[in-house]
Order: C-alpha cells, then sequence, then structure tokens
C-alpha cells in the first residue's frame, strides 16, 4: 500500500467509483476488501488513520459471546461463533486460539457454567475450538498460577479465540489493496454530493486530504457509511435531524505485567458489580484487564479513561489475583467506544446487544454496531445492499474462505508473527542497517526496520500511527514508547522526507496522546523526561 499511488489513481479517474467506503475501522475495511473481491471499483477514504478509534482499541477476543447465550441471544452466538472460525482460518499470523478458565467459589457454580459452556461449544460445531471441562480447586489453582484460592470451590476451562486487532485491520487494508481497491488514509469526507439537487440520492462525497488541504469532489455509484460510532454525523450529511442510530458506550481496559498471572490460560471473571463479564487475558506478553461499559454523549471526542473506570478494572482484578494490581502497576490505560444500536428502551447500554443495523436512506447505505468477531459477515450483507441499492453486477462473496494479507501458516514467533509471509522482507530490511536492527527501546520488542516497512507499506504517516497501530507499543507500555518517540520520529523523517521541525512536532502530539495512557500514579513516577515531557506532565496531573 501507498498512500501518493492512492491520490494519484484517485486523481486520474474520471469515472465514477462503484462503491466509495467511509470509514477505515473493522467494518469499512471488510467492506472494501468484499466489494473489491467482486470485482467492483472501491474507493475507501478514513478521516485519521486506519483502525485509529474502536477497531485498536477493543479486548482483542474472536468469541461468540458467552453472555449472549446467558440473553438467549442463540442466533448472535452462532453467527460469531462461526466467524470466529472464518477469522483463525483466514488470518493465523494474526489470530489464534486462548483458553479461559472461569473460577468457582459457590455450590452449583461449576454445574451452571458447565452445563451453559457445553452449550456454548455444541454451537460452535464443527468450528469448536476444543472441548470444555470442569475443574477442582488444585487444577483450578495450577492451571491459573497467580489466582487466589480463598473459598475455591473449582473452575470451568473453556476455549475462544484471540487476536490483535490492529494488525488485522492494516492485514484487511492491504488485502482490499492485493484485489484492486484505493484506500486513503487522513482523507475526511466532509460533504455529500446529489447529482440530481436536493432530495436526489446521494452520488458521491466532497472529500479533503488533510495532509494538503486539496479537495475532491468524488463521484460514485453508491456511498457506504461504515463510520461506527461516528455513523450518526455521516447520516446526517444526507438527512439532517435525522433520529440517532448509535448510542456509545465506553470500554477502558488495563494493561498489566504478566507476573500477575504468568500462566498461558486467561481468567473470565462472569459477572462483574455492573453485570459485566471481565476477562484477564495473557496478550503478547503483558495481561490485558478489561473491560468497562460507561455511556458517553459525545462520540467525536478522543476516548480517555476516568479514574473510577480505572479503580473499578483494578478492584475486580485484586478480588481474583494473589497480588493485587496497583494504579502504579498499569503499563498502559486504553478507552474505545462501542457503537451500540439504541434499542429505544431505556436500558443500560451493558444491556445492549452487540448486534448490527443495516439500511439505505437517500442512497447512502449505512451499516453500524457489531464486533470485530463479526466483520466479515456484515461486510458481506452491505455490500450485498450496497450493490442492490448501485445497480451493479451481480457477484457473490468471495471472502468467507480468501486468506488475508500476509497469512502463511508457518508464522515466525513473536515479534514478527503478525507480519506472516511479509515478516523475511521485514527481516531483509534490517539487514541493511545497522540502526534498524536495533530496538527501539529495551522494554519493546520491536525494530527499527518495523517503522521504515510501516512507511513505505503499511501508510504510517505518524509517530502514534507506528507506535499505537503498527506496532502496540503504546498499550504494552506506555512510557517506554514516550521514550522511543524521538526515534521512531527520525524514523519516519527519513522514509518519509519530514524535516526536524516535523520530527519535533511529532514527538510533541504522540507525547500528549500517550500521557493519556498512564495512570496519575504512573505520571508521577521518575522516568527519563526532558523539560518538553514534564511540562505535558504537569498539564496531565493537574
Amino acid at each position: 500500500m501507498n498512500r501518493d499511488e492512492a491520490i494519484e489513481r484517485l486523481n486520474a479517474r474520471r469515472t465514477p467509483w462503484d462503491m466509495i467506503v467511509i470509514g477505515g475501522g473493522a467494518t469499512g475495511l471488510g467492506v472494501a476488501l468484499d466489494a473489491a473481491t467482486r470485482g467492483y471499483a472501491t474507493l475507501l477514504l478514513e478521516r485519521d488513520d486506519f483502525a485509529q478509534a474502536t477497531s485498536s482499541r477493543s479486548t482483542k477476543l474472536l468469541h461468540g459471546g458467552v453472555r449472549y447465550l446467558r440473553q438467549g441471544n442463540l442466533k448472535l452466538v452462532m453467527g460469531a461463533l462461526r466467524e470466529r472460525g472464518r477469522v483463525l482460518a483466514n488470518a493465523p499470523h494474526l489470530a489464534s486460539e486462548q483458553p479461559f478458565i472461569i473460577p468457582t467459589y459457590k455450590r452449583g457454580e461449576s454445574l451452571y457454567y458447565g452445563f451453559g459452556l457445553g452449550v456454548y461449544e455444541r454451537l460452535a460445531g464443527r468450528a469448536s475450538l476444543g472441548r470444555s471441562r470442569r475443574l477442582d480447586a488444585a487444577e483450578t489453582c495450577r492451571e491459573l498460577p497467580g489466582l487466589r484460592s480463598d473459598n475455591l470451590r473449582g473452575g470451568v476451562l473453556y476455549h475462544d479465540g484471540q487476536f490483535d486487532d490492529a494488525r488485522l485491520a492494516v492485514s484487511l487494508a492491504a488485502s482490499a489493496w492485493d484485489h484492486g481497491a484505493t484506500l486513503i488514509n487522513y482523507c475526511q469526507v466532509a460533504g455529500l454530493l446529489r447529482a440530481g439537487g436536493a432530495g436526489a440520492p446521494v452520488s458521491g462525497v466532497v472529500a479533503r486530504d488533510r495532509e494538503t488541504g486539496a479537495e475532491h469532489e468524488i463521484a460514485a455509484r453508491v456511498v457506504v457509511n461504515a463510520t461506527g460510532v461516528f455513523c450518526d454525523s455521516i447520516r446526517r450529511m444526507a438527512e439532517p435531524g435525522t433520529a440517532a442510530w448509535v448510542a456509545p458506550s465506553q470500554g477502558v481496559h488495563i494493561v498489566l505485567d504478566r507476573r500477575f498471572l504468568p500462566g498461558r490460560n486467561a481468567l473470565m471473571v462472569p459477572k462483574t458489580d455492573d453485570g459485566r463479564v471481565l476477562f484477564i487475558i495473557p496478550w503478547q506478553d503483558r495481561l490485558l484487564v478489561g473491560t468497562t461499559d460507561t455511556p458517553v454523549e459525545d462520540a467525536e471526542a478522543e476516548s480517555r479513561a476516568q479514574p473510577a473506570e480505572i479503580d473499578f478494572l483494578l478492584e475486580h482484578a485484586g478480588r481474583y489475583l494473589q497480588e493485587a494490581p496497583r494504579p502504579q502497576d498499569v503499563l498502559s490505560v486504553f478507552a474505545g467506544l462501542r457503537p451500540l444500536v439504541r434499542a429505544g428502551s431505556g436500558r443500560a447500554t451493558a444491556a445492549l446487544a452487540r448486534d448490527h443495523l443495516l439500511r439505505e436512506e437517500s442512497g447512502l447505505v449505512s451499516i453500524t454496531g457489531g464486533k470485530w468477531t463479526t466483520y466479515r459477515e456484515m461486510a458481506e450483507q452491505t455490500v450485498d445492499v450496497a450493490a442492490r441499492v448501485a445497480q451493479l453486477p451481480s457477484h457473490p462473496c468471495r471472502t468467507a474462505d480468501l486468506p488475508l494479507h500476509g497469512a502463511t501458516p508457518d508464522a515466525l514467533p513473536t515479534p514478527l508473527r503478525s507480519y506472516g509471509s511479509d515478516a523475511a522482507a521485514v527481516l531483509a530490511l534490517a539487514e541493511t542497517r545497522p540502526e534498524w536492527a536495533a530496538r527501539l527501546h529495551p522494554r519493546l520488542p520491536y525494530i527499527g526496520a518495523e517503522v521504515v516497512w510501516a512507511a513505505q507499506h503499511e501508510m504510517a504517516r505518524s509517530v502514534q500511527d507506528v507506535l499505537a497501530r503498527r506496532t502496540r507499543a503504546l498499550l504494552l507500555d506506555a512510557r517506554a514508547s514516550i521514550e522511543a518517540a524521538p526515534r521512531v520520529a527520525a524514523l519516519l523523517a527519513g522514509a518519509l522526507g519530514r524535516d526536524a521541525a516535523w520530527q519535533t512536532r511529532e514527538v510533541a502530539a504522540f507525547t500528549e496522546f500517550a500521557l493519556g495512557h498512564l495512570t496519575h500514579e504512573a505520571l508521577a513516577a521518575d522516568f527519563p523526561q526532558t523539560p518538553a515531557v514534564r511540562a505535558q506532565i504537569k498539564r496531565h496531573t493537574k
């Protein structure tokens, strides 16, 4: 993928695109891939970076949703379990099976959860990842080292899927590009076109290149709105005052050192104080703890974890772990907004199903809701509707069994596993210069060549793109990522042809962003700081 080439394609096109997709998150990228593989001329426009918002801030799970089974939503569970198997098969370099254990402390809990998870397994059918089984107290402690054993009666082990969300988004973008789609990040849709004037169906978009300021009027036979939590703002470009579809909900996660739960198995808490499921999951040699569910009014604002949300996660984790984590133990905090579909019932967002909504209004096809696991199915349904709206030639969906970019059964061990078949090229790049083979930071697993690769082949345009999404440095250790930012900026500047002033601005912008991923206690801790960083920390701790 190359952004300059994408802009050249956009400028060179003289006929309408078959399909313009607004939004470069999981669903939009899935739509672009599906449409391109059916032979439709496809353009995807993303206001920021690919997967910058919700789609890079998930719990990193591929699952049917055990709690939806409890709600009786069998259709949602069965569909998600089927799609879980497809992601695991199509992206083996980014997704894998993960065992989970539910510890039990009351009489009858093991039977209750064992029965439910047995049903969950049977619903998966041939896509099952392994049999669930009940454990006694000794087995549970052995399988979950670090678990508090007070009043422990046993546990239930089951299997689900895990993946790297931002890297899967990059793989989807590259796959769509491989199949002929044109994708442009940092290109904002500022308005919709109507070839027949007011009241006519949507016939294209007005887009602004955020790097150059250039504006483009781009015609299309159909426009797809796949902007997640921002769905309603695009819908209102077509129909001002239209009722909202989305009830945004913030989910917060914290990242801890593996010492708190050093085994292979994840821990699942079936019911928190607010009725949610909580996970403590091994992920990329760290522990991921999440999530919360807090209604949010302003979807446009950058998600920031509130102290009460962090305290909620620490308090619940401390109930189950022998060593209760403290705020200063948190390596990173991240928050994302879920695009929950409004039910019109006044229920709390935690009670809303993660189903999706797909409709056409004034020629604009909008899709929102759902979750990462079902992105492919959502994309298939969206392209079916969009093709009918645009009266495009009918072609069957090809993505169910389509290996994604980089897919290989022989993926290298981490940290280069996520590149799949591209890993050898990244290693070859590292061999060309000593500074490209060196680690970005002693506490991070990434090397300089990954920064150069991200700029040359993955449309990374900023330090944040590299440290938050092309690598997962920001999530693994926010302080280390701040310390690595100047080196990343220098490498990016060389790859993109930027000057020293650009590097300074990028480091400052990333530092400001990354400080929001640290607890106040971590901000107060001593670590190498320039005067500029100290000033930024002072602003964050006021």
